[in-house]
């Protein structure tokens, strides 16, 4: 019963990584409809950005084997060592928003999305900070 419902979940995530990229993809082309606000692109950002929630949504309930949306530190097996790991995966992302503005002259890349990419390298770069700070840094408990 565990392992059906372990498959289960791996299932649901796997969906919601799938749904996410598909509509992450999307918004690299011009296919989409005008939609109620009678603009396609604006169509194409709406779904690239609820592909991004559900990529966002996978990624949580794989690493931490629940459905929610903060990271919390009591969550964290160990954010002792893992801290620095959120706080590379920051700094790639706002290293990767360069990279995005310098190399796109073709304009294949979204507009918005070195936005979005520096969006989410900023949260994962405060987030780590923060968690080295209450668990290594000055702010950590000191046990006597």
């Amino acid at each position: 019963m565990a392992s059906q419902r372990c498959l289960m979940e791996r299932k649901g995530t796997i969906g919601l990584l799938v749904a996410g990229t598909v509509l992450v993809a999307q918004s690299f082309t011009t296919v989409a409809p005008s939609g109620p606000w009678d603009s396609s692109s604006f169509t194409r950002g709406v779904f690239g950005l609820l592909g991004l929630v559900l990529i966002y949504l996978a990624w949580f309930n794989h690493t931490f084997g629940m459905v929610g949306v903060a990271p919390t530190v009591n969550r964290w097996k160990t954010p002792e060592t893992t801290w620095l790991q959120v706080v590379v995966f920051g700094l790639a992302c706002l290293v990767l928003t360069r990279i995005i503005r310098w190399m796109d002259t073709g304009g294949v890349v979204p507009e918005p999305a070195g936005l979005l990419v520096a969006l989410i390298g900023f949260l994962a770069l405060m987030n780590g900070l923060y968690v080295w700070l209450i668990t290594n840094g000055p702010l950590a408990d000191e046990e006597e």
